[in-house]
């Protein structure tokens, strides 16, 4: 279970304040995935930041029941000049795993072949994604947080990955950042819509998608 108590959080911009989310009070519920939906620039990967502990919030606190990964894609705990292997043994480190089993998983899943010994600012931000959601889906988190699944690698990579994502859904929850429908009838089992600073949930998940679809009609934010 994530709990999200009274959240808010603001960036300074030139036009004002931009609002992420406002005093916003839910509960992702255990073992459920859920799909996290909004325009772009509505906020989705600040959220997964704040429930990941990556950034800290403006006010207000996120209380969890069970362990949270990062949010797959993002690379603050990796090291330009370390290599995949010293990065991902450094991540296992971190989070209490035997670091030679976690290289195995990695090594084998992310396809990255030499470069997986070559320092991580050699990469390609497609890479580096792979080495991210490698080193992720490699730990046995009670909810993981994935931001676009879909955008991982090529057609038969982005199938490993649901894959592998399927078989860490048997034990665990997770939050889905994702633009496609399908996938999201795919992966999740509920949604939640985050527009304006405010988190609605469904637990129909096509409700949620002529919600979301809703809003993209709307004009842009300015």
């Amino acid at each position: 279970m994530i709990h999200l108590d009274n959240l808010s959080k603001h960036f300074p911009t030139r036009r004002g304040k931009k609002v992420i989310v406002q005093n916003l009070t839910a509960t992702f519920p255990t073992g459920e995935s859920v799909a996290l939906l909004g325009r772009n620039g509505a906020g989705k990967s600040t959220l997964l930041k704040l429930i990941a502990g990556t950034i800290r919030p403006t006010s207000g606190r996120v209380l969890s029941t069970g362990t949270i990964s990062y949010p797959v894609g993002f690379q603050g705990s990796f090291h330009p000049d370390l290599t995949g292997i010293q990065n991902t043994r450094f991540v296992a480190r971190l989070y209490g795993m035997d670091s030679d089993d976690l290289v195995a998983f990695v090594e084998d899943f992310a396809e990255l072949g030499p470069h997986f010994r070559m320092p991580l600012r050699t990469y390609s931000a497609g890479m580096k994604s792979r080495l991210s959601f490698g080193v992720s889906m490699g730990i046995p988190f009670d909810t993981y947080l994935v931001d676009e699944v879909t955008s991982v690698g090529d057609g038969a990579f982005r199938h490993k990955s649901v894959q592998v994502f399927d078989k860490r859904n048997e034990t665990a929850g997770a939050i889905v950042v994702t633009h496609s429908p399908p996938m999201v009838r795919r992966l999740c089992s509920m949604a939640a819509v985050l527009e304006k600073g405010h988190l609605q949930f469904y637990s129909d998940l096509e409700a949620a998608l002529d919600h979301h679809e809703y809003n993209l009609s709307l004009p842009p934010e300015r």
